[in-house]
């Protein structure tokens, strides 16, 4: 594939989330590897610009950011999304919605003092590319249903909504819609690295709750994941490489022809284009 294409690169943590990106990888895609070690597997993605890097990172914010911005310079993407799965910290947010991070929350760091616990925030927001064209996106899937939302990220696997953590959550970053452990790092290392458009989109698989271990046994993780993905190539499909416009988007039928040159966009050469201008009469 030509490597003048743009490239969009998909983070996961899981198996069942690298698998849900993976599956909408058009056939001839390859392994790339670092000489650290680290794998992407490389491919276009069908009806767009882009060329997709899938990677599965593993689990944790640290591992995350660490990783994340090791592909970053290796691969100098255009733009990185985190997908995956997280739990659900409203009511109104169900298993198999998705959440679109309008703003992420590293939710542990902070301050004890004899008054109690003080947060300390840091908080990264979704590139507003990235968020215009998720709105965009949501209104063209049926059956999805979406929120775009601040999510909280932090190393706990909550399981008990009635816990220290969650009434700590709840009471420092009452605007979290989900939970999961990957996305503040990944965010941050897009936003040291520079101009790198960056979001984060988790399927939700479970309530936070102790009843996680038995929607994960009943598939949900796979379902989450899988929605997760939908929206993520639906946000590609609408987010636009730098550089480009609406209507040179549109130019891909050929050459076109104004005044006196010719304009190839869409084209593919290995070479400079040498042409004569010819008079013709009649």
């Amino acid at each position: 594939m030509p490597q003048t294409s743009p490239l969009v690169v998909v983070l996961t943590a899981l198996p069942v989330e690298y698998d849900a990106v993976r599956a909408h990888l058009g056939d001839g895609s390859e392994e790339l590897v670092h000489d650290d070690g680290t794998r992407v597997e490389c491919g276009r993605l069908a009806g767009t610009d882009w060329r997709l890097a899938v990677a599965e990172l593993g689990e944790g914010s640290m591992n995350a950011a660490a990783l994340t911005t090791q592909i970053l310079g290796w691969l100098r993407p255009e733009a990185v999304l985190f997908v995956g799965v997280a739990g659900s910290l409203k009511e109104d947010v169900a298993i198999g919605d998705v959440v679109i991070g309008t703003k992420v929350y590293a939710v542990q760091g902070g301050k004890v003092t004899p008054d109690g616990f003080h947060a300390r925030p840091e908080v990264w927001h979704g590139s507003n590319r990235l968020v215009q064209a998720a709105r965009s996106a949501l209104r063209g899937l049926d059956g999805v249903r979406g929120h775009l939302k601040p999510i909280a990220c932090g190393d706990v696997v909550l399981t008990d909504q009635e816990s220290a953590f969650a009434e700590f959550v709840r009471r420092h970053y009452n605007d979290s819609n989900a939970i999961e452990m990957e996305g503040a790092g990944a965010v941050h290392a897009a936003h040291v690295s520079g101009q790198v458009d960056a979001l984060v989109i988790r399927g939700i698989s479970d309530a936070a709750d102790p009843d996680k271990s038995a929607a994960d046994k009943g598939g949900s993780q796979e379902r989450a994941a899988a929605r997760a993905a939908e929206v993520a190539v639906a946000v590609l499909r609408k987010h636009r490489p730098r550089g480009s416009s609406a209507a040179a988007s549109t130019d891909r039928e050929g050459a076109r022809y104004g005044g006196d040159h010719i304009d190839f966009r869409g084209g593919v050469f290995n070479g400079p284009v040498v042409g004569k201008r010819v008079e013709r009469n009649g």
